[in-house]
């Protein structure tokens, strides 16, 4: 999975998002219940494994996100990024002010180890 770059640089806080339903309008937050925040060495670790995320092919399921993560910037006003992952499609979304449209849609193989990894930290963090 490709990160922008401005992602990896300036993002200073992450929520981890229970995802509930889906959004009304395109660009909108997923609606659920924050669950974590990451911060310190979450904020480099988390988008790290979601770069070593290796990708695959589509797969249809309609596209239903179980978690999503939101990256804010260092004063924690602005949302540069929210991922959605749907681990039954294998299809994650992203949008905010720092995804350019080239990265939007992609698809990851869901059991790859890094897959793994990531959906036990969000389960954990659900927990």
């Amino acid at each position: 999975m490709q990160l922008p770059a401005q992602v990896l640089a300036d993002t200073a806080l992450i929520e981890v998002v229970r995802i509930s339903a889906m959004p009304k309008k395109a660009g909108a937050p997923y609606p659920g219940e924050s669950v974590a925040h990451w911060a310190g060495s979450e904020v480099a670790d988390a988008p790290a494994l979601m770069g070593t995320l290796p990708g695959s092919g589509q797969h249809r399921c309609g596209f239903s996100p179980g978690w999503s993560v939101r990256g804010y910037e260092k004063s924690l006003e602005i949302v540069l990024f929210e991922a959605a992952f749907c681990f039954s499609c294998h299809e994650v979304r992203m949008h905010g002010p720092a995804v350019p449209p080239a990265l939007a849609k992609q698809f990851f193989d869901v059991d790859a180890p890094p897959a793994q990894e990531l959906l036990a930290l969000f389960r954990a963090a659900g927990a």
